[in-house]
């Protein structure tokens, strides 16, 4: 038996036994490369005044930048990649995909025309899609089901951290030495984390970190998850309501540094500064002050937790309107805090009711339907309505264009929250009949 196991786990490249050294190695390296994924996201939207200014683009292309070239790519590879990942190697696709995108951020800024930074984007994304999809498998893998959360939560601040770190350091580093010297400093440290991943983490044994032996499911077609999805009242009202409100939140990601710049007129430190608050300290607050909310109502009441979140959404559509709008940038900035930590709290909770709601054996691919939607409509689209937008309206309205276009996309919130609170209704509708049932 001993040799049996012994070639199996030189076969796969996989260990049974794991120590406790060996998970803190895994999750920590596995947090730096998802914190450097989104490092080298996030950049591209503290740079786009200086990019905009030396390539003459107008905000439409910036968005298209920023938006679709970024998301196609993304979110479209994200699933092949998680099949290759179920079967092959995983450390060696984590190391591979980080060090393919560290290169294409570095060499960005190399990039003599807009073309040449669209395509090294383009392989940016197809980088980044390997990371994240593998990175929570092995952490499943490494932690058994009653530590999970706690790892996965730790796996996920690294996109906070990363913020900070995109914000923060593309923001000061393009204010003294220029945006393109920005790219190489994000961009580079990543191969030196790719190299670290081959090096010491270990590739777990797939499901030894579970107690029992697990049933094995059929997996679903894409098209039967994509059915069983809409056919579900309640799937089919958070995939809508999930989507719609990641439309506004990567829209205000991409664009809001560069409406501090233009019409609060801050320097490229200042706005690095103020960003990794917003999204980095105060989105970290958010995303855990939601999760413990919806969990919280929703065990008083099955759909109080869904309708708080489309209730606090659309309260925060007059506070943002309010806050692009202001001419003071204190105000400005005192109206934004609050909006700022709400985007956040519809993450956690639309991933667990999706896994609640879904049938077993289709689990895995509605959380990939689910980003799909969120990546492919949400990421390609919010930047580029913000985007057009702004170009219309800047003839007329001068720098302001962009305040007006941020405040349009915000009224996306009010069709989120009705979606997010039909969900509701449709949860207790389910519980009541289920009750009648019994």
């Amino acid at each position: 038996m001993e040799a049996v196991i012994s070639t199996n786990i030189t076969r796969s490249g996989a260990s049974s036994h794991v120590t406790a050294t060996d998970r803190r190695v895994a999750l920590g390296l596995l947090m730096a490369a998802f914190t450097l994924s989104i490092a080298d996201r996030m950049i591209l939207s503290v740079l786009f005044e200086p990019i905009k200014a030396e390539f003459d683009l107008s905000d439409t292309q910036l968005g298209l930048l920023g938006g679709l070239t970024f998301a196609l790519f993304y979110a479209t590879l994200g699933v092949p990649l998680a099949k290759y990942a179920d079967k092959n190697d995983r450390r060696r696709l984590i190391a591979a995909c980080l060090i393919l995108f560290s290169i294409m951020t570095a060499l960005s800024g190399f990039a003599t025309a807009f073309l040449m930074l669209v395509i090294l984007r383009i392989f940016v994304a197809v980088g980044e899609a390997g990371v994240n999809p593998a990175s929570q498998s092995i952490v499943a893998d490494y932690y058994p089901a009653t530590e999970r959360s706690l790892a996965m939560s730790s796996l996920t601040v690294g996109g906070n951290i990363g913020m900070i770190l995109g914000f923060l350091v593309g923001g000061y580093v393009s204010q003294v030495y220029g945006w393109r010297a920005a790219f190489f400093v994000v961009g580079l440290p990543g191969i030196l984390v790719g190299l670290g991943l081959l090096m010491f983490l270990k590739e777990p044994q797939r499901g030894g970190a579970e107690e029992t032996a697990q049933r094995e499911v059929a997996n679903a077609t894409v098209l039967e998850a994509v059915k069983a999805m809409f056919a579900s009242p309640i799937l089919r009202q958070v995939l809508i309501a999930s989507t719609l409100s990641g439309m506004v939140t990567y829209g205000v990601i991409q664009w809001l540094p560069a409406y501090f710049s233009r019409v609060h007129e801050l320097p490229q430190a200042q706005v690095g500064i103020v960003m990794a608050l917003f999204f980095g300290v105060i989105g970290a607050i958010g995303t855990l002050t939601g999760g413990r909310l919806t969990d919280v109502l929703s065990r008083r009441r099955v759909d109080l937790g869904i309708k708080m979140i489309a209730v606090t959404q659309i309260i925060t559509v007059p506070l943002l309107t309010i806050g692009y709008l202001s001419p003071s940038l204190i105000t400005s900035l005192g109206f934004l805090v609050l909006p700022i930590m709400v985007f956040t709290f519809y993450l956690g909770p639309s991933l667990a009711f999706i896994q609640t709601y879904a049938p077993i054996e289709m689990r895995s691919m509605a959380a990939a339907i689910k980003m799909l939607c969120l990546n492919l409509v949400g990421l390609s689209l919010g930047p580029l309505i913000v985007g057009v937008m702004s170009d219309i309206l800047e003839p007329t309205a001068g720098p302001r264009g962009l305040a007006l276009a941020l405040s349009g996309v915000s009224l996306f919130l009010l069709w989120s929250a009705l979606h997010f609170w039909l969900a509701g209704r449709a949860m207790l509708q389910q519980e009541r009949a289920q009750s009648l049932a019994q």
